[in-house]
């Protein structure tokens, strides 16, 4: 009897006592829900008096120096259009709105002002000099008629154009202001995959805004720079920074930085399905950005050197197709006559492997390396030619086959063979999205009568040459070799025409 008395005791005790373990459990679990959401507003209440040194930032991480020194440097660009067509953007702009990968050209276009009047852009740009140089993006003041910035202290300064350089995607404007904050050139070559950047500028129109990310890539080409020469060859220039800093349209034009606050790149463009940031963009080296700008103020014009070759780079099916046992390199497919390889001894077939030492894999990091000096330059050209390696000098030339440095020729009236060539007027290259040209007149007293052209005829093109100045109709025409010209152009009202030409 006891020992039943004393095994229900026991049970009874056992059943007690779990059931206490769980009243006690669920106290305590009231208690410290009850502790968390006190902890939470306690959070809330206090988390706007936490002082910036109670936060301990990883050495290494911290933005606020690079943040500060870049963002007084960084302007707000505004443009202003009179023309139709600048309203809906230039040929150029519209090629280069692909949906995957698309040129934020500084302009929010929900800020297109589609009624009549003037259109309004928008990007940024980045002071160089204290004494008013900005330079930004080409596709950010392209055929604008007025070109304003506002500087991080809230004043408002009018531009004047310096000189561009669609290769490249870049321009170089001045305002009249001493003074002035500026960011310092860093070294793009040094930087590393992985590395820390901010990107800083005015995306939809929100001034200074700084975002920052990683250096993604280097040496990339994308595709979205279609600039030509006046043989209709392309000649863009894309080795670009890829990073997955956060820009939108409006930071077109604006500054990349390192974490020292140096200038890196100038962001450009954006790969996007919907127009705005989704997870990568591209910005022009700083080593590509001085030599551009250092042009353009001494000589007006970029002098761009060129090895003369037309290329290809090596991958697995090149290399089974011409017995090649090594992918890495460029390929020469074909040299220009009196070009610069030819000169220095490259022949087709050649596999170029590095530029001064340097490895060149793709064609973009042969275009930076070279795009780096200007004609008359010297520069080691190393290749494979079979299973030997070669390494030569060559002298750059420019587009004309020497090494003269070229001068920025201003547009301006001539008479030629009776008639009369001007430069179209601004609003006539907006209204007709034309990027030069040559307006003829006088043409029934002049040798050009018979052939059909009227006056007010603007030349664009004679045998698929760029007309982009009155000058060039001279040239051109001289220089025919043929029996005839194709003479490609449009009238005021929109009109395109050809007219075949005999020789002058």
């Amino acid at each position: 009897m006891k020992a039943r008395q004393f095994m229900f005791g026991l049970v009874l005790s056992a059943v007690m006592g779990g059931g206490m373990a769980i009243g006690g459990y669920k106290l305590l679990e009231d208690q410290d829900q009850a502790q968390q959401v006190q902890t939470q507003n306690q959070n809330v209440r206090y988390s706007s008096l936490m002082r910036t040194s109670d936060v301990k930032v990883p050495e290494g991480l911290n933005f606020i120096t690079a943040a500060e020194t870049v963002t007084p440097a960084v302007v707000h660009v505004m443009t202003e259009y009179g023309g139709q067509s600048a309203r809906a953007g230039s040929s150029r702009q519209r090629d280069m709105m692909d949906p995957f990968l698309r040129d934020f050209f500084g302009d929010d276009l929900e800020n297109y002002n589609r009624q009549q009047g003037p259109s309004i852009g928008s990007g940024s740009g980045v002071i160089i000099s204290s004494n008013g140089y900005i330079v930004t993006n080409n596709h950010v003041i392209d055929k604008a008629d007025k070109i304003e910035v506002v500087l991080d202290d809230k004043r408002k300064l009018e531009a004047t154009l310096v000189g561009t350089d669609p290769s490249t995607d870049l321009a170089l404007f001045k305002v009249n202001a001493d003074k002035l904050p500026t960011v310092r050139y860093g070294n793009s070559d040094n930087l590393r995959v992985g590395e820390w950047v901010l990107a800083v500028g005015n995306p939809f129109n929100l001034n200074s805004t700084v975002t920052a990310g990683i250096i993604s890539a280097k040496g990339r080409s994308v595709g979205i720079i279609q600039a030509t020469d006046d043989k209709n060859n392309n000649v863009g220039i894309e080795s670009f920074l890829q990073t997955d800093a956060v820009v939108n349209p409006g930071n077109s034009g604006g500054a990349l930085v390192n974490l020292n606050g140096d200038l890196v790149g100038i962001n450009t463009a954006i790969a996007s399905r919907r127009g705005s940031f989704e997870g990568y963009s591209f910005a022009v080296p700083s080593s590509i950005v001085s030599k551009v700008v250092d042009d353009l103020l001494k000589h007006g014009e970029v002098q761009r050197a060129l090895l003369g070759i037309r290329m290809q780079e090596v991958d697995a099916k090149l290399a089974e197709e011409k017995k090649i046992k090594n992918l890495n390199g460029i390929y020469v497919v074909q040299l220009t006559e009196n070009s610069a390889a030819k000169i220095a001894g490259l022949k087709e077939g050649d596999i170029i492997t590095h530029i001064n030492a340097i490895p060149v894999n793709t064609s973009a990091q042969l275009q930076e390396q070279v795009a780096r000096y200007r004609p008359g330059d010297k520069i080691k050209v190393t290749y494979l030619r079979g299973n030997e390696v070669e390494t030569v000098s060559a002298t750059l030339r420019n587009r004309l086959g020497d090494t003269n440095v070229i001068k920025r020729e201003v547009a301006k009236a001539i008479t030629f063979s009776g008639a009369k060539f001007a430069p179209p007027s601004k609003e006539e290259m907006n209204k007709l999205n034309l990027e030069g040209g040559a307006k003829i007149s006088n043409v029934r007293s002049s040798q050009f009568k018979g052939t059909g052209i009227e006056d007010g005829f603007i030349i664009t093109r004679i045998d698929k040459a760029k007309v982009e100045k009155p000058q060039d109709v001279e040239r051109l025409l001289k220089s025919s070799k043929d029996e005839g010209v194709l003479v490609e152009g449009i009238y005021p009202d929109g009109r395109r025409a050809y007219y075949p030409i005999g020789r002058q």
